[in-house]
């Protein structure tokens, strides 16, 4: 009877309550379960799986490191960054404001980090993420000229609900880049969340344009119902180095 209740499961693809069926029925039985807490369980285990099936969907397509999450982001290494701020933004009540964020401090200070972690927030709370370096995204963009599909690639980065663009104004952008990037800012204007890195100030941003009526216009759209966080502090990845040689140095030679 219990190969043939797994096999109908299996046919409506109800493949979590197939994997969790024998065991289920074990509790139910030593627990003294009704037929109906039973069922509720057997339901909740199906929706658990779906859920997290959709969220390994997400974070795969997030391109997000797996490594960056807030609960390994190293706090006690820049106590400048505000904890409770952090924490507001890993909420994600500005995506459903559609309001933008900006991370600005030097290289190695934890902003890509923050931002990543931001984005792991998101695609746990349901949300589709993008994340991607500045120029490699708007290179990814024109490379859909070859194959005809760069106005399919425009349209997944303006329609993402949280775009992350790390490293904004590391590398120049071509007359062509500059162009897509007004298009995905006025595409995503008011109507979906962008967070931005850049170790550069903001003001440093308009030289990323060569049409200053493009960076106006852009730039305009951009800072409407954003936040900026300036982030200071030494480099981890130097600070990391350094201890690292430090610890080689006192290490006795072997002859």
């Amino acid at each position: 009877m219990i190969e043939t209740i797994r096999s109908k499961l299996g046919q409506l693809r109800l493949t979590g309550m197939v994997n969790e069926l024998e065991t289920r029925l074990k509790e139910a039985q030593k627990e003294k379960w009704g037929y109906s807490q039973l069922l509720d369980v057997l339901l909740s285990d199906e929706i658990e799986r779906r859920a997290d099936k959709k969220y390994q969907g997400r974070l795969l397509k997030s391109r997000l490191e797996p490594t960056k999450t807030l609960e390994s982001f190293d706090f006690a290494f820049n106590t400048s960054i505000s904890q409770s701020l952090v924490g507001e933004l890993t909420a994600c009540q500005f995506i459903d404001t559609h309001e933008n964020v900006f991370l600005i401090g030097e290289s190695g200070v934890g902003k890509s980090h923050l931002a990543q972690a931001i984005g792991h927030k998101a695609v746990r709370k349901g949300h589709e993420v993008l994340f991607y370096r500045a120029h490699q995204l708007f290179q990814w963009i024109q490379a859909g000229q070859g194959d005809g599909t760069k106005q399919k690639r425009l349209d997944q980065v303006i329609g993402v609900p949280l775009l992350i663009l790390d490293d904004f104004g590391l590398q120049a952008l071509s007359q062509a880049q500059q162009e897509d990037l007004y298009e995905v800012v006025c595409g995503r204007y008011e109507n979906h969340s962008t967070v931005i890195t850049s170790n550069r100030s903001f003001e440093e941003w308009f030289s990323v344009f060569v049409n200053p009526l493009l960076a106006s216009a852009a730039l305009d759209r951009l800072v409407h119902r954003a936040t900026k966080i300036e982030i200071e502090g030494k480099s981890y990845r130097l600070e990391e180095f350094s201890n690292k040689s430090k610890k080689m140095a006192q290490k006795p030679s072997k002859k």
